[in-house]
């Protein structure tokens, strides 16, 4: 009698070998970063303009034109947000020797142990730089926020107009990515399905960046407002810092609540007031995080929340900022591909944050009639 088949059996080598792989993997993504990363970031924000660069490309606008324009767009977004940052970053990092000074003399006034107030007075003058040689200490010991920051403007500069010479030539070329992927495909069916895929993959990260940058421009402008009526100085500073750090999820809203609480520990006379605006910021970030995004993103583009934090904490560990603000989308890249590969639904179905499983969309005919 025919006997049920058996599941493969996977060696332990074979383990090793997967083991090893990964662990390659990894460290090729840490030691080429510096070229990895503006990469990434190129493809995805081409992902994200598609539909507009194909809806233009209808009208008769040619791509050239169309990723000229959005270029050149990008640039001076990106030019007006630095000279929104620039001063207030700049006068916080000349003072920032006091405001570690106010910061630990107003916490230290919270502490009720009256036998640490000698100890603790010299670690604040320590901070302080009150004494003359441990100024000279403090001035001439390794670079300061600014120097590192002036040090690090040339690789940043460099990375960003690469990230924008690319993007202008993916998004010149139109659909010629896709007609490359058609022509690579064995049959019909594989044609079809690449093509799904892929669009399917533009479709949600363009929807996911454009309605994130829309929610966190409203959520910026509501911060910006609200810290200005409680008499924050700089409210336009912390509206742009909520926009920029609310595309990392968990970790950019906790970093925007200590920055407004530490800022205002400094700027108030009492801590219950720079308690005040920093629980305004996280308030307005809650409301956002908890019933804005997940109404706004829908079903399709939920993730597992465990994922996702975990995605962040490596992506930032591997590429620092840029890590942290593509974490999601390559996510959201990763479950695309899952579920429409048999083998990987599986995996699809642990990455999506719905408990159904996620459906495929349909064969979708009039992308393979336009490629």
């Amino acid at each position: 009698m025919p006997q049920d088949s058996e599941p493969p059996i996977v060696r332990p080598h074979s383990w090793a070998l997967i083991a090893l792989a990964l662990l390659g993997l990894m460290a090729a993504l840490v030691l080429m970063r510096s070229f990895l990363m503006p990469v990434f970031l190129a493809f995805l924000l081409a992902l994200t303009f598609s539909p507009i660069r194909r809806i233009l490309q209808r009208r008769g606008i040619a791509p050239a034109v169309t990723s000229a324009g959005l270029v050149l767009g990008l640039f001076v977004v990106l030019g007006l947000l630095i000279l929104t940052l620039a001063g207030p970053v700049q006068e916080y990092s000349r003072n920032s020797a006091q405001i570690a000074f106010d910061i630990e003399r107003k916490l230290l006034g919270l502490s009720k142990a009256m036998e640490q107030v000698s100890d603790a007075s010299d670690r604040v003058e320590k901070i302080a730089g009150q004494g003359d040689d441990n100024a000279e200490k403090v001035i001439v010991e390794g670079p300061g926020i600014l120097s590192r920051i002036a040090m690090s403007t040339p690789l940043i500069a460099a990375q960003g107009i690469f990230t924008m010479v690319l993007l202008f030539f993916i998004t010149a070329s139109g659909d010629m990515f896709y007609a490359k992927l058609v022509e690579a495909s064995p049959t019909f069916r594989d044609k079809r399905n690449a093509i799904a895929m892929t669009r399917d993959i533009e479709r949600r990260i363009s929807r996911y960046f454009l309605t994130i940058a829309s929610i966190n421009a409203g959520l910026g402008v509501a911060i910006g407002l609200t810290l200005w009526l409680l008499g924050m100085p700089n409210p336009l500073l912390f509206g742009v810092l909520a926009f920029l750090l609310n595309f990392i999820p968990y970790l950019g809203a906790l970093a925007g609540v200590a920055a407004t609480f530490a800022i205002g520990l400094v700027s108030f006379d009492t801590v219950g007031q720079a308690a005040l605006v920093a629980g305004a910021y996280f308030a307005l970030t809650s409301i956002e995080g908890q019933l804005v995004t997940p109404y706004a993103i829908g079903r399709r583009l939920s993730l597992n929340p465990v994922i996702v934090f975990l995605a962040v904490a490596f992506w930032g560990w591997a590429w620092s900022f840029i890590g942290m603000f593509i974490a999601v989308p390559l996510l959201i890249v990763t479950m695309v591909i899952a579920e429409n590969v048999d083998g990987l639904r599986n995996f699809a179905i642990f990455l999506s944050g719905d408990r159904d499983p996620p459906e495929r969309d349909p064969d979708p005919e009039p992308a393979k009639a336009e490629v």
